[in-house]
Protein backbone atom coordinates (compact mmCIF):
# COMPACT_ATOMS: atom_id res chain seq x y z
CA UNK A 1 0.00 0.00 0.00
CA UNK A 2 1.52 3.38 -0.71
CA UNK A 3 -1.40 5.54 0.75
CA UNK A 4 0.12 5.64 3.94
CA UNK A 5 1.74 9.15 3.47
CA UNK A 6 -1.84 10.17 2.35
CA UNK A 7 -3.09 9.60 5.41
CA UNK A 8 0.08 11.14 7.82
CA UNK A 9 -0.47 14.45 5.46
CA UNK A 10 -4.52 14.30 5.70
CA UNK A 11 -3.72 14.01 10.00
CA UNK A 12 -1.28 16.98 9.60
CA UNK A 13 -3.80 18.84 7.72
CA UNK A 14 -6.75 18.35 10.49
CA UNK A 15 -4.38 19.07 13.19
CA UNK A 16 -3.27 22.60 11.11
CA UNK A 17 -6.84 23.73 11.44
CA UNK A 18 -7.02 22.98 15.47
CA UNK A 19 -5.52 26.72 16.17
CA UNK A 20 -8.38 28.14 13.67
CA UNK A 21 -11.18 26.03 15.54
CA UNK A 22 -9.50 26.81 18.85
CA UNK A 23 -10.12 30.84 18.51
CA UNK A 24 -14.02 30.27 18.88
CA UNK A 25 -13.22 29.34 22.52
CA UNK A 26 -12.41 31.95 25.22
CA UNK A 27 -11.26 29.23 27.80
CA UNK A 28 -7.53 28.74 29.08
CA UNK A 29 -5.65 26.76 26.49
CA UNK A 30 -4.86 24.24 29.32
CA UNK A 31 -8.22 23.55 29.79
CA UNK A 32 -8.98 23.69 26.20
CA UNK A 33 -6.07 21.46 25.33
CA UNK A 34 -7.13 19.01 28.16
CA UNK A 35 -10.78 19.20 26.68
CA UNK A 36 -9.84 18.06 23.18
CA UNK A 37 -7.51 15.19 24.70
CA UNK A 38 -10.25 13.66 27.29
CA UNK A 39 -13.14 13.56 24.16
CA UNK A 40 -10.10 12.57 21.43
CA UNK A 41 -8.65 9.89 23.72
CA UNK A 42 -12.48 8.29 24.46
CA UNK A 43 -13.81 8.09 21.09
CA UNK A 44 -10.05 6.08 20.05
CA UNK A 45 -10.27 3.94 22.90
CA UNK A 46 -14.30 3.73 22.31
CA UNK A 47 -13.54 2.72 18.02
CA UNK A 48 -10.34 0.51 19.25
CA UNK A 49 -13.48 -1.36 21.52
CA UNK A 50 -12.82 -4.73 22.28
CA UNK A 51 -9.45 -5.01 20.24
CA UNK A 52 -7.84 -2.21 23.29
CA UNK A 53 -6.67 -5.08 25.52
CA UNK A 54 -4.08 -6.28 22.81
CA UNK A 55 -2.37 -3.41 23.29
CA UNK A 56 -1.42 -3.31 27.10
CA UNK A 57 2.12 -3.11 26.52
CA UNK A 58 4.60 -1.68 28.26
CA UNK A 59 5.96 0.77 25.23
CA UNK A 60 2.34 1.75 24.20
CA UNK A 61 1.81 2.79 28.61
CA UNK A 62 4.42 4.45 28.44
CA UNK A 63 3.46 6.34 25.17
CA UNK A 64 0.53 7.27 26.97
CA UNK A 65 2.10 8.96 29.62
CA UNK A 66 3.88 10.92 26.93
CA UNK A 67 1.18 11.62 25.17
CA UNK A 68 -0.53 13.85 27.93
CA UNK A 69 3.00 15.04 29.88
CA UNK A 70 3.88 16.53 25.39
CA UNK A 71 0.63 18.60 26.01
CA UNK A 72 1.95 20.56 29.06
CA UNK A 73 5.17 20.73 28.39
CA UNK A 74 4.08 22.48 25.23
CA UNK A 75 1.87 24.86 26.74
CA UNK A 76 4.10 25.45 29.65
CA UNK A 77 6.72 26.08 26.66
CA UNK A 78 4.40 28.90 25.20
CA UNK A 79 3.12 30.50 27.51
CA UNK A 80 6.97 31.30 28.35
CA UNK A 81 8.86 31.77 24.60
CA UNK A 82 5.17 33.42 23.02
CA UNK A 83 3.14 30.65 20.66
CA UNK A 84 5.52 31.54 17.90
CA UNK A 85 9.11 30.54 19.39
CA UNK A 86 7.41 27.71 21.43
CA UNK A 87 5.60 26.32 18.04
CA UNK A 88 8.45 26.19 15.84
CA UNK A 89 11.00 24.77 18.30
CA UNK A 90 8.59 21.64 19.43
CA UNK A 91 7.27 20.94 15.99
CA UNK A 92 10.03 21.43 14.35
CA UNK A 93 12.52 19.27 16.65
CA UNK A 94 9.68 16.57 16.99
CA UNK A 95 10.92 15.14 13.56
CA UNK A 96 14.35 15.13 14.39
CA UNK A 97 13.98 13.31 17.37
CA UNK A 98 11.93 11.06 15.85
CA UNK A 99 14.85 10.16 13.29
CA UNK A 100 16.97 9.96 15.57
CA UNK A 101 15.04 7.56 18.02
CA UNK A 102 14.21 6.02 15.46
CA UNK A 103 17.95 5.10 14.68
CA UNK A 104 18.79 4.67 17.95
CA UNK A 105 16.71 2.05 18.96
CA UNK A 106 15.43 0.34 15.13
CA UNK A 107 18.91 0.70 13.48
CA UNK A 108 16.99 2.83 10.66
CA UNK A 109 19.62 5.47 9.87
CA UNK A 110 18.37 8.55 8.07
CA UNK A 111 18.77 8.21 4.72
CA UNK A 112 20.87 11.33 3.07
CA UNK A 113 16.72 12.67 1.17
CA UNK A 114 15.25 12.41 4.59
CA UNK A 115 17.56 14.49 6.20
CA UNK A 116 18.09 17.20 3.66
CA UNK A 117 14.30 17.28 3.20
CA UNK A 118 13.79 17.15 6.88
CA UNK A 119 15.93 20.55 7.47
CA UNK A 120 14.68 22.16 4.76
CA UNK A 121 11.01 21.76 6.23
CA UNK A 122 12.24 23.03 9.63
CA UNK A 123 13.82 26.07 7.62
CA UNK A 124 10.87 26.41 6.08
CA UNK A 125 8.82 26.02 9.00
CA UNK A 126 10.77 28.97 11.11
CA UNK A 127 10.68 31.33 8.35
CA UNK A 128 7.01 30.74 8.02
CA UNK A 129 6.18 31.25 12.11
CA UNK A 130 8.95 33.65 12.77
CA UNK A 131 8.22 35.58 9.74
CA UNK A 132 5.17 36.74 11.23
CA UNK A 133 7.04 38.31 14.21
CA UNK A 134 8.14 36.43 17.15
CA UNK A 135 9.35 38.20 20.20
CA UNK A 136 11.02 36.70 23.20
CA UNK A 137 9.91 37.07 26.62
CA UNK A 138 12.26 36.87 29.92
CA UNK A 139 11.81 33.14 30.43
CA UNK A 140 12.99 32.58 26.97
CA UNK A 141 15.79 29.93 27.78
CA UNK A 142 13.53 27.87 29.95
CA UNK A 143 10.50 28.33 27.65
CA UNK A 144 12.90 26.88 24.64
CA UNK A 145 13.80 24.16 26.68
CA UNK A 146 10.63 22.49 27.81
CA UNK A 147 9.48 23.15 24.14
CA UNK A 148 12.81 20.81 22.82
CA UNK A 149 11.32 18.14 25.95
CA UNK A 150 8.04 18.75 24.27
CA UNK A 151 9.59 17.71 20.76
CA UNK A 152 11.59 14.73 22.34
CA UNK A 153 7.91 13.65 24.11
CA UNK A 154 6.35 13.28 20.74
CA UNK A 155 9.07 11.40 18.76
CA UNK A 156 8.93 9.08 22.04
CA UNK A 157 5.35 8.37 21.89
CA UNK A 158 5.07 8.44 18.01
CA UNK A 159 8.36 5.96 18.31
CA UNK A 160 6.44 3.55 20.33
CA UNK A 161 3.07 3.78 18.49
CA UNK A 162 4.98 2.54 15.14
CA UNK A 163 7.25 -0.54 17.53
CA UNK A 164 3.46 -1.41 18.21
CA UNK A 165 2.00 -1.53 15.14
CA UNK A 166 5.30 -2.76 13.26
CA UNK A 167 4.77 -6.07 15.64
CA UNK A 168 1.38 -6.75 14.98
CA UNK A 169 -0.68 -4.30 17.06
CA UNK A 170 -3.93 -3.16 15.32
CA UNK A 171 -3.75 0.77 14.56
CA UNK A 172 -6.87 1.49 15.96
CA UNK A 173 -5.79 -0.50 19.33
CA UNK A 174 -2.22 0.82 19.49
CA UNK A 175 -3.62 4.47 19.32
CA UNK A 176 -6.97 3.96 21.51
CA UNK A 177 -5.06 2.74 24.12
CA UNK A 178 -2.30 5.35 24.03
CA UNK A 179 -4.69 8.45 23.78
CA UNK A 180 -7.69 6.77 25.98
CA UNK A 181 -4.50 6.19 28.46
CA UNK A 182 -3.75 9.96 28.24
CA UNK A 183 -7.65 10.92 28.55
CA UNK A 184 -7.25 9.79 31.67
CA UNK A 185 -4.26 11.42 32.93
CA UNK A 186 -5.77 14.75 31.56
CA UNK A 187 -9.05 14.09 33.13
CA UNK A 188 -7.89 15.83 36.56
CA UNK A 189 -6.77 18.78 34.86
CA UNK A 190 -9.47 19.41 33.11
CA UNK A 191 -11.32 19.06 36.45
CA UNK A 192 -9.40 21.45 37.61
CA UNK A 193 -9.25 23.88 34.79
CA UNK A 194 -13.01 24.43 35.53
CA UNK A 195 -15.59 23.26 32.68
CA UNK A 196 -18.23 26.12 33.22
CA UNK A 197 -17.26 27.05 29.60
CA UNK A 198 -18.47 23.97 27.82
CA UNK A 199 -22.48 25.22 28.66
CA UNK A 200 -21.56 27.69 26.10
CA UNK A 201 -23.04 26.05 22.82
CA UNK A 202 -19.76 27.76 20.09
CA UNK A 203 -17.71 26.49 22.79
CA UNK A 204 -18.97 22.77 23.10
CA UNK A 205 -19.53 22.82 18.87
CA UNK A 206 -15.46 24.23 18.56
CA UNK A 207 -14.50 21.75 21.32
CA UNK A 208 -16.31 18.45 19.91
CA UNK A 209 -14.79 19.09 16.69
CA UNK A 210 -11.18 19.21 18.03
CA UNK A 211 -11.49 16.12 20.16
CA UNK A 212 -13.29 14.17 17.55
CA UNK A 213 -11.76 15.91 13.95
CA UNK A 214 -8.34 17.38 15.14
CA UNK A 215 -7.96 14.43 17.45
CA UNK A 216 -9.78 11.07 17.28
CA UNK A 217 -9.88 11.16 13.40
CA UNK A 218 -6.24 12.45 12.88
CA UNK A 219 -4.74 10.12 15.10
CA UNK A 220 -6.79 7.12 13.25
CA UNK A 221 -5.17 8.67 9.93
CA UNK A 222 -1.69 8.79 11.47
CA UNK A 223 -1.67 5.47 12.86
CA UNK A 224 -2.70 4.02 9.54
CA UNK A 225 -0.46 5.93 8.46
CA UNK A 226 2.52 4.06 10.37
CA UNK A 227 1.45 1.16 9.37
CA UNK A 228 3.15 1.40 5.77
CA UNK A 229 5.49 4.66 6.62
CA UNK A 230 8.64 4.71 8.52
CA UNK A 231 7.96 6.92 11.63
CA UNK A 232 10.92 9.58 10.90
CA UNK A 233 9.15 10.11 7.19
CA UNK A 234 5.71 10.35 9.13
CA UNK A 235 7.14 12.73 11.62
CA UNK A 236 8.24 15.15 8.66
CA UNK A 237 4.76 14.65 7.03
CA UNK A 238 2.83 16.03 10.02
CA UNK A 239 5.02 19.56 9.30
CA UNK A 240 2.01 19.77 7.19
CA UNK A 241 0.06 21.26 10.02
CA UNK A 242 1.75 24.79 10.17
CA UNK A 243 1.55 25.28 6.78
CA UNK A 244 -2.45 24.33 6.93
CA UNK A 245 -2.61 27.02 9.50
CA UNK A 246 -0.73 29.78 7.79
CA UNK A 247 -3.31 29.54 4.60
CA UNK A 248 -6.34 29.02 7.08
CA UNK A 249 -5.19 32.34 8.83
CA UNK A 250 -4.55 33.83 5.49
CA UNK A 251 -8.00 32.67 3.78
CA UNK A 252 -10.41 32.72 7.12
CA UNK A 253 -8.93 35.01 9.40
CA UNK A 254 -7.64 37.55 6.93
CA UNK A 255 -4.32 37.36 8.18
CA UNK A 256 -1.27 38.98 6.18
CA UNK A 257 2.11 36.95 5.18
CA UNK A 258 5.15 38.53 5.18
CA UNK A 259 7.17 37.93 1.98
CA UNK A 260 9.94 35.43 4.15
CA UNK A 261 6.75 33.69 5.16
CA UNK A 262 5.60 32.72 1.85
CA UNK A 263 8.96 31.89 0.92
CA UNK A 264 8.68 29.53 4.15
CA UNK A 265 5.23 28.42 3.62
CA UNK A 266 6.71 27.41 -0.49
CA UNK A 267 9.67 25.54 1.18
CA UNK A 268 8.00 23.21 3.19
CA UNK A 269 5.56 22.51 0.55
CA UNK A 270 8.51 20.83 -1.69
CA UNK A 271 10.22 19.10 1.20
CA UNK A 272 6.80 17.52 1.85
CA UNK A 273 6.53 16.39 -1.61
CA UNK A 274 10.05 15.35 -1.74
CA UNK A 275 9.63 13.16 1.64
CA UNK A 276 6.25 11.47 0.44
CA UNK A 277 7.45 10.80 -3.21
CA UNK A 278 8.78 7.18 -2.46
CA UNK A 279 12.04 6.58 -3.41
CA UNK A 280 13.25 4.80 -6.34
CA UNK A 281 15.64 1.77 -5.82
CA UNK A 282 17.96 1.31 -8.31
CA UNK A 283 17.77 -2.25 -10.31
CA UNK A 284 19.93 -4.48 -9.65
CA UNK A 285 21.69 -6.16 -13.01
CA UNK A 286 22.04 -10.09 -13.00
CA UNK A 287 25.45 -10.82 -12.19
CA UNK A 288 26.86 -13.01 -15.39
CA UNK A 289 28.95 -16.24 -14.65
CA UNK A 290 32.25 -16.94 -15.04
CA UNK A 291 32.95 -20.19 -13.37
CA UNK A 292 34.54 -22.87 -15.57
CA UNK A 293 31.69 -24.79 -16.05
CA UNK A 294 29.96 -21.92 -17.53
CA UNK A 295 33.15 -21.04 -19.94
CA UNK A 296 32.64 -24.51 -21.29
CA UNK A 297 29.02 -24.59 -21.42
CA UNK A 298 29.24 -21.37 -24.14
CA UNK A 299 32.05 -23.30 -26.01
CA UNK A 300 30.87 -24.66 -29.83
Amino acid sequence: MRNGPLAVVGAGVLWGTAGTAGLLVSADSVALAAARLVIGGAALALLAGAELKSAVKPGVLLGAVAVAAYQLCFFAAVSRTGVAIGTVVAIGSGPVFTGLLSWLLHGRRPTKRWSTATAAAICGCAALIVGGGAEAGAQVVPGIALALLGGLLYAFYAVMAAQAIGRGGGSNAVMGMMFGGAALIMTPVLALSGIGWLAEPRALLAVLYLGLGTTALSYFLYGRGLRTTPVATAATLSLAEPAVAALLGVVVLGERLAPVSIAGLVLLGLSLVAVAVPERKPERKPEREHGPERELESQP
